[in-house]
């Protein structure tokens, strides 16, 4: 399963707060009570509000490592909700084999340094694929979601290479680059 189709299907469950999940909802109305579906869709505005809220709250008042160390935290739940460990799993201990799954399967372009223990891994897309950056105005500086980005790349290349990894965008469409670039060290 390629990284689109995973996130999409995750969406269309239900599991993130992108538009997806309300057109789901929305195409299961006749077996849903309308006051119930009145509830779960205010519930899910408001949630996605409040998360908006949050991050742009962040962006302002806190100091960008501030910042960057709350929200990357954040990763570790998407990583989980994902199920990120299972689809990991046949790569631990292979960083050149997931480079190829990356490549092939993601469409990323990825530049690994063995010498240097850096690796950069370019998303390859000209628009943002996190569902919870979906919910942002777009008119409000929105870059901040970035962090949670490397919490997850750290994550993800942690588990493949089982070394310590730091991760750090380079380059973000939020940020008004043409793709999310990651640097990867591993120490």
């Amino acid at each position: 399963m390629n990284r689109k189709d995973f996130l999409k299907k995750a969406c269309i469950s239900g599991v993130c707060m992108c538009g997806f999940g309300s057109i789901a909802l929305a195409n299961k109305t006749d077996n849903v009570d309308e006051k119930a579906f009145q509830a779960q869709t205010q519930s899910l505005a408001l949630s996605r509000e409040w998360i908006s809220s949050l991050l742009l709250n962040a962006n302002v008042e806190l100091d960008k490592e501030s910042a960057r160390k709350l929200i990357k935290k954040t990763a570790e739940v998407h990583f989980k909700n994902l199920k990120m460990d299972a689809l990991l799993a046949e790569y631990k201990g292979d960083l050149d084999r997931f480079s190829v799954f990356l490549r092939d399967k993601w469409g990323w372009k990825v530049d690994y340094d063995k010498g240097k223990g850096v690796l950069i891994a370019d998303e390859n897309k000209n628009s943002c694929v996190c569902p919870i950056a979906a919910v942002y105005n777009k008119k409000k500086d929105s870059s901040a979601i970035c962090y949670c980005s490397e919490g997850f790349a750290e994550k993800m290349f942690s588990a493949v290479s089982g070394k310590h990894t730091h991760a750090e965008v380079i380059a973000s469409v939020r940020r008004g680059d043409a793709s999310c670039k990651y640097k990867i060290t591993f120490s």
